[in-house]
C-alpha cells in the first residue's frame, strides 16, 4: 500500500495524509452484492441516545462479504480490489467458476486475476481458504473462525494477522495481533496471508471536516465539563480533573476492567506474557 501526502494547498490539505488507493482496481461495486444500511446517529430502538458522538456522515451501501467461504473446490478469479467504506480493509470480488460471484476480504498481494480456492486441504497460498490443522507452522493468516462454521471472527481489520505457531491435539496455536498465544480448534478455517491496506493507521485526516463526513461529532473532554456532568469537571481555571476516569467513575488508567469468560481457559499467554 501507499499513502499520499498532500500538498498544503488549503489548511485542510497542510496535515491530510490520505491513502494513494494504489491497489483499488474500480469503484463501481458489485450491485448484486449491496445491501442499503442506513445510520442510527446513536439512538437505539426507542429513539434515544444510547452513543454520544455519532450522527451525520455520508450514505453508503453495506457489501456483503463471505466470511465463511464455504464454496470448496470450486476455484475462483479475482475480478477486482474495491474500497469498502465499511471496514479498514480492501475487499477482492471473486468470480467462481460456476458464475458465483462473493465478495472477500482482499490479502496482501492479491492480484486481479489470480487464482483463489477454499476447501479443507486446499494448498496454503494466499486468499486461499482452509482448515487450520492442514497448515504447515508459521503460516500467516486472517479471518479465522471461532467456532467451526461460524465465520471468520479475528483477524479482519486492515493489516492485521495471526500466526500460526504449534499444534496441540485438536487445538491450534495462535499468536494473535495482540501478542496473545491462544487455542482454537483445528477444525476452523482461516484463509491464508496477511489483510491488505497495512498503512492505514498511519494516515492523518487533515481537518475535523473529514471524520463528520465519516459519521463522527466531536468529542467534549471531561475535563471541560461542570462536576454534575463528568467526575473530572469543575475547579477553578485549568484543573487537571484528579485521577482520569470515565463518565461514569471507571478509572481509566490501570483498573482491570475484563470479566472472566469460558474461553479464558484457552489463553496460554496473555499479550503482556502473562498467563490469565
Amino acid at each position: 500500500m501507499a499513502l499520499r501526502k498532500y500538498n498544503p494547498v488549503t489548511a485542510g490539505t497542510r496535515w491530510r495524509i490520505g491513502n494513494a488507493y494504489a491497489e483499488i482496481t474500480t469503484n463501481v461495486p458489485e450491485k448484486t452484492l449491496l445491501e442499503s444500511i442506513s445510520g442510527t446517529g446513536g439512538r437505539n430502538v426507542q429513539g434515544r441516545r444510547s452513543m454520544r458522538y455519532i450522527g451525520g456522515g455520508n450514505k453508503k451501501m453495506y457489501r456483503i462479504i463471505d466470511f465463511k467461504r464455504n464454496k470448496f473446490d470450486i476455484p475462483a478469479t479475482v475480478k477486482s480490489i474495491e474500497y469498502d467504506p465499511n471496514r479498514t480493509a480492501f475487499i477482492a470480488l471473486l468470480v467462481y467458476a460456476d458464475g458465483e460471484k462473493r465478495y472477500i476480504l482482499a490479502p496482501q498481494g492479491l492480484q486481479v486475476g489470480a487464482k483463489v480456492v477454499s476447501g479443507p486441504a486446499v494448498a496454503p497460498e494466499i486468499g486461499n481458504a482452509l482448515l487450520l490443522k492442514n497448515m504447515p507452522l508459521g503460516t500467516t493468516v486472517h479471518n479465522i473462525e471461532i467456532q467451526p462454521g461460524q465465520g471468520g471472527a479475528i483477524a479482519r481489520s486492515a493489516g492485521t494477522y495471526a500466526q500460526l505457531s504449534n499444534k496441540e491435539e485438536k487445538y491450534a496455536v495462535l499468536k494473535m495481533p495482540s501478542g496473545e498465544l491462544r487455542k482454537v480448534l483445528s477444525t476452523c478455517m482461516a484463509t491464508v496471508g496477511a489483510i491488505s491496506n497495512s498503512d492505514h493507521a498511519l494516515q492523518s485526516m487533515g481537518k475535523a471536516g473529514r471524520n463528520r463526513w465519516k459519521g463522527i461529532r466531536p468529542r467534549n473532554r471531561g475535563v471541560a465539563m461542570n462536576p454534575v456532568d463528568h467526575p473530572m469537571g469543575g475547579g477553578e481555571g485549568k484543573s487537571s480533573g484528579g485521577h482520569p476516569r470515565s463518565r461514569t467513575g471507571k478509572y481509566a488508567k490501570g483498573l482491570k476492567t475484563r470479566k472472566q469468560k469460558g474461553s479464558d481457559k484457552l489463553i496460554i499467554q496473555r499479550k503482556n506474557g502473562k498467563k490469565l
